[in-house]
């Protein structure tokens, strides 16, 4: 149940990301008026929200894991974030990008053992 728990929160903080990403994508940011309304529109509030459910979860996981476990497989959320990049905003990622996501694939997989 904790390991769902933890998948649970990546996706909530990839989400999250996501969302910011396409709210603020056609919002200019050049003035404190902008960027005011930029963090009050439905899409950031939203990804805020995400985040903090995020965190209460996180709290909640922290209890049941060591650190040096937990934090760790937090980063899957980066291999998740470059899936999103490809898929949703059509990003071009390298070989090399690539290559570190399967070095942290395999990290993950030593410290989940």
């Amino acid at each position: 149940m904790n390991y769902i728990l933890t998948l649970v929160n990546i996706l909530l903080l990839v989400v999250g990301q996501t969302v910011w990403k396409i709210g603020i994508e056609k919002m200019p940011l050049n003035s404190i008026g902008n960027i005011l309304s930029a963090i009050f529109s439905p899409l950031i509030l939203l990804g805020i929200a995400l985040y903090g459910l995020a965190t209460v979860i996180w709290i909640y996981l922290l209890s049941k894991f060591p650190l040096s476990v937990l934090y760790p497989l937090q980063s899957l959320a980066y291999v998740l974030g470059m899936v999103v990049a490809l898929l949703i905003f059509h990003e071009h990622i390298s070989a090399t990008r690539w290559i570190g996501v399967a070095f942290i694939m395999f990290g993950v997989y030593l410290i989940s053992k």
